[in-house]
């Protein structure tokens, strides 16, 4: 009698564990589909579009344009992803964008200054928005996306000052040849640039993963009082969040110039709008929940991917709006549903 009764413990206690065994297989399952999910959706995509129009889209040429000419898109996205991931909404880094490669081509294409002096003043003006944004948010408490939205449009304004509302031409060739004519590998490549961009992308990748400001970032913004009484400077490390991002989106803006050559007033204000759908876009793959570079870096892809198919096959260039806009909504419902559908506060 005992031991049949311990046969059928043994016998439960085998189907218990087989149970758990199979409900962690399938959670694991889950869970690489998530992650993995956008790199999925943007194959299938290239497969649906290759097959239409195999000869245009499937060019080497044309890949090699989509990863060169994004790389802006992917910089500029990477910098609202420092600010976001401390819990802040940057909507000024398109303008700081625009001035610093407005301020950049002046410099140097208008008073003759060398392109390393004029690249540091850009970079310099980066700094000082990200101060001021940092500044008036925490020490009058208002929310950044007030605070950044009027940031942001008084530098339109100053934009509009200095270059008298015309496009400038006329950057030096040094730098327009270290970020859009050199190419690797030599001969057919893909231009620099995009280098520069996956070197951010590894910089800030291993910054969240494996140094002590990543975490403190991350921990911020998952909860600012909790991380307060955890002993970190909150306050410290918001500042610190607008100043990196605003110099990020300052440097998108020194390729920006060096891509096209000139500077517009108005062109690069643009790309704000496809750096939000990115961003919330790139939450839900590679690590789902949360901000990160490599999810940001795939989902400015896939939408560039699906708009340049659309563009070959003859669709209206009203697309790219919809398109971005659409994405835009679409990410953050699918970041609010991996969140749990946890309610996104601006208090």
């Amino acid at each position: 009698m005992i031991e049949r009764r311990l046969a059928e413990v043994e016998g439960q206690r085998r189907a218990v564990r087989a149970k758990r065994s199979r409900a962690v297989g399938q959670r694991t399952i889950a869970g690489e589909m998530e992650r993995f999910g956008l790199i999925g959706a943007w194959i299938i995509v290239v497969i649906v579009l290759g097959a239409v129009v195999p000869d245009a889209f499937l060019s080497w040429l044309n890949f090699s344009t989509i990863f060169s000419s994004q790389a802006v898109l992917v910089v500029l996205t990477l910098g609202l992803l420092i600010t976001l991931t401390a819990g802040d909404f940057d909507l000024s880094v398109a303008s700081t964008l625009t001035l610093s490669a407005m301020t950049l081509t002046v410099l140097n294409a208008q008073h003759g200054w060398g392109v390393i002096p004029s690249v540091a003043v850009a970079l310099g003006c980066g700094v000082l928005i990200g101060a001021i944004n940092g500044a008036i948010v925490l020490f009058f408490r208002i929310h950044s996306l007030i605070v950044t939205l009027g940031v942001g449009t008084f530098i339109n304004g100053i934009i509009l000052w200095i270059s008298d509302s015309q496009t400038i031409a006329g950057v030096s060739f040094d730098l327009v040849s270290w970020v859009i004519v050199n190419r690797f590998p030599p001969g057919g490549g893909i231009s620099l640039t995009f280098y520069y961009a996956v070197f951010l992308c590894l910089a800030i990748w291993y910054c969240f993963e494996y140094t002590t400001i990543g975490r403190r970032l991350l921990f911020v913004g998952r909860g600012r009082e909790v991380a307060r009484l955890s002993g970190i400077r909150v306050d410290r490390v918001r500042l610190g969040s607008f100043v990196v991002g605003s110099t990020i989106a300052a440097g998108a803006g020194v390729l920006y110039a060096g891509m096209t050559g000139s500077a517009d007033p108005t062109s690069g204000l643009s790309l704000l709008l496809p750096a939000f759908a990115a961003a919330f876009l790139g939450a839900t793959s590679i690590v789902p929940g949360r901000f990160n570079p490599w999810g940001s870096f795939i989902g400015v892809y896939f939408l560039v991917t699906g708009i340049t198919g659309l563009t070959m096959l003859g669709v209206n260039t009203l697309v790219q709006n919809l398109f971005y806009g659409g994405g835009l909504v679409v990410a953050v419902t699918l970041s609010q549903l991996v969140r749990k559908r946890q309610p996104q506060s601006i208090s």
